[in-house]
């Protein structure tokens, strides 16, 4: 029998650090979250996450309101496959697709759960490189104030803040309650992926034939 959740169900995705995927109503929290900090796995472990969290959660494609997708920073591959994974399953069903900036998310966690002031969240970009984003708080109807990035810089690079969080992965459970919040205000928020910098591989100049 499906559980009874209110009309602000929504799955969500973030493989920008690892993989992680959840199920969250607005009203009631998170209803089923899985993660797995592994960070070249994407495409091995997300459809069994994304199962694994419909059924926990007891929600069916009917009851969700939308799909929410981190959009980064993170790197090439692995941030395609949970937003490729999303984004098809948004189109199957029918349901709205929300962006969420990775890094928003893990801002609007810290400052949910008690933080305030100036934090810099940063990620790792591999390449002895991380991906950065500076917060001053929240703004006037409780968004995350985003205050410079999301960038990338070598270690030595990073800019100061009162607070650091460096991040191994990032909540979908986050990025889901941030997305439905985005969506109660009516903001527009873009679906294009933050890699900062070129895939690890690219193709081959064709050959010219004499």
């Amino acid at each position: 029998m499906t559980a009874s959740y209110t009309d602000a169900v929504l799955l969500a995705i973030d493989s920008s650090a690892g993989t992680s995927v959840a199920v969250i109503d607005y009203e009631f929290g998170v209803l089923a979250e899985r993660t797995i900090p592994d960070g070249f796995r994407h495409a091995e472990v997300i459809g069994e996450l994304i199962r694994d969290v419909l059924a926990e959660s007891d929600a069916t494609v009917a009851t969700l309101a939308g799909v929410a997708i981190g959009v980064g920073p993170g790197p090439f591959t692995g941030l395609r496959v949970g937003m490729a994974a999303g984004q098809a399953f948004a189109v199957a069903a029918g349901k709205p697709l929300i962006g969420v900036v990775s890094h928003d998310a893990i801002a609007a966690s810290h400052y949910a759960s008690g933080g305030w002031g100036e934090v810099l969240i940063v990620t790792d970009a591999r390449r002895r490189e991380f991906y950065w984003s500076r917060y001053g708080g929240l703004d006037e109807i409780g968004l995350p104030l985003r205050l410079e990035g999301p960038a990338i810089a070598k270690p030595d690079d990073l800019p100061s803040a009162a607070k650091r969080i460096d991040a191994e992965t990032v909540s979908a459970a986050s990025v889901g309650l941030l997305g439905e919040r985005l969506r109660r205000a009516g903001r527009r928020t873009s679906t294009e992926p933050l890699y900062l910098r070129s895939p690890d591989v690219t193709l081959s100049a064709p050959k010219r034939v004499s």
